[in-house]
């Protein structure tokens, strides 16, 4: 076999991706990833809306104008070929990234009362030691007597903000 034919064979590595959506598509571009067989990753919050006298339910992006991907080289210009995609980032740290937005997940996934925090106040690093969300650490915001910790997502710069039992935080140095 000559050296082109073993170039061939080489499999590039899965990288995660960010695409930067156009307004208001990022359901439309996760599900046009999914319908391709695409991993992908957008994560929603709950939010209600009064209309007169209805009340309505549904989710939204914890980062409007993000969606997250995983894929090849040839996953990546699939998606920035997308009518919904404004541009796609490359993540260049992989294994933070990774990390950071699997702890966000985590979050939501565990039932905690999760909230989008667009801009990263300055504050203390901690840990959080003990309930659903032991082993997440993040930053600390201090709102009215409760303490929020932020999950960040530092390759966007935002995080989502989770609300935390002061007993249950360890400051890490």
């Amino acid at each position: 076999m000559n050296e082109v034919g073993m170039a061939m064979e080489v499999a590039t590595e899965a990288m995660w991706y960010v695409a930067h959506t156009r307004p208001r598509c990022e359901k439309k571009l996760a599900w046009y990833c999914e319908r391709e067989g695409f991993e992908v990753t957008l994560p929603c919050i709950k939010s209600k809306r009064v209309y007169g006298r209805k009340k309505v339910e549904f989710e939204k992006p914890l980062f409007p104008g993000y969606v997250f991907f995983k894929g090849e080289p040839t996953v990546c210009r699939w998606v920035t070929g997308s009518d919904y995609t404004a541009n796609v980032l490359t993540v260049f740290e992989q294994s933070a990234f990774e990390q950071q937005l699997n702890d966000i997940l985590i979050a939501l996934e565990s039932g905690a009362f999760v909230l989008g925090a667009t801009e990263l106040c300055p504050g203390r690093y901690v840990r959080i030691v003990a309930g659903p969300l032991a082993g997440l650490s993040g930053t600390v915001m201090q709102i009215s007597n409760q303490v929020t910790v932020v999950l960040n997502l530092d390759f966007i710069g935002q995080g989502a903000a989770v609300v935390v039992d002061s007993v249950n935080l360890e400051v890490v140095e």
